[in-house]
């Protein structure tokens, strides 16, 4: 194989990998994302660029408290490209997260698609992520103005630890991250996981897997 071959070989691979591992880059200046369309694509099909109104690009609330009178004691609002249009293809949503005081928690979950930084505006948050094998635990407590950064794919968790109510910030590497929260997952997914597996699986008897699977399970 010549040196031109391996060379050229070796650049095909790195531009796939990259074409691989976000969300597709944008081809011309915006795709606002054509929601009312019924073809099936990797994202949304653009609307019509002479239909593109600057409201595409445009979202009011996130001055708004979210309502943390829940069993979590937190309320997430994401602004995805299901929200704001003009998110298709840019690679980028943001969120505000409330907690109540004494706990409030955005329990442990993972975007599969997309990094996450997190921005305290108000309040004390203990917040950390878990690593792939071995499973270490990165964790911090933050106060306001202090930033945290929740790679890709892992999972993580904000927790009030302070008493009074706390708000942050949170942007996340994708138009469409994703969630999965851990326990939702496990024991409230619909048709339920064997409690034969998550019995063997978690090291308990089947009647405490299937009191949990009964419990009611929530996504913020």
């Amino acid at each position: 194989m010549t040196s031109y071959t391996l060379l050229l070989l070796t650049l095909l691979a790195f531009a796939s990998s990259r074409a691989l591992a976000s969300d597709p880059s944008p081809l011309q200046d915006f795709c606002v994302a054509d929601n009312t369309s019924q073809v099936l694509v990797n994202g949304f099909v653009c609307k019509n660029p002479s239909d593109v109104k600057p409201e595409d690009f445009f979202f009011q609330g996130l001055d708004k408290a979210g309502n943390t009178s829940t069993k979590l004691g937190s309320s997430v609002n994401l602004v995805n490209v299901q929200k704001l249009a003009g998110l298709n293809t840019l690679g980028i949503s943001i969120a505000r997260l409330d907690f109540a005081p004494y706990g409030g928690l955005n329990p442990p979950h993972t975007h599969p698609r997309a990094t996450e930084i997190l921005t305290v505006l108000e309040g004390t948050l203990y917040v950390g992520f878990v690593t792939s094998d071995p499973n270490k635990l990165f964790a911090k407590v933050l106060n306001k103005g202090d930033v945290y950064v929740f790679p890709k794919g892992l999972i993580h968790f904000q927790f009030n630890i302070g008493h009074v109510p706390a708000v942050a910030i949170a942007g996340l590497s994708s138009q469409n991250p994703g969630l999965i929260t851990i326990a939702n997952a496990v024991f409230g997914s619909n048709p339920s996981i064997s409690d034969d597996v998550l019995a063997k699986a978690f090291q308990l008897d089947k009647k405490t897997v299937d009191w949990l699977q009964a419990q009611f399970w929530m996504n913020n």
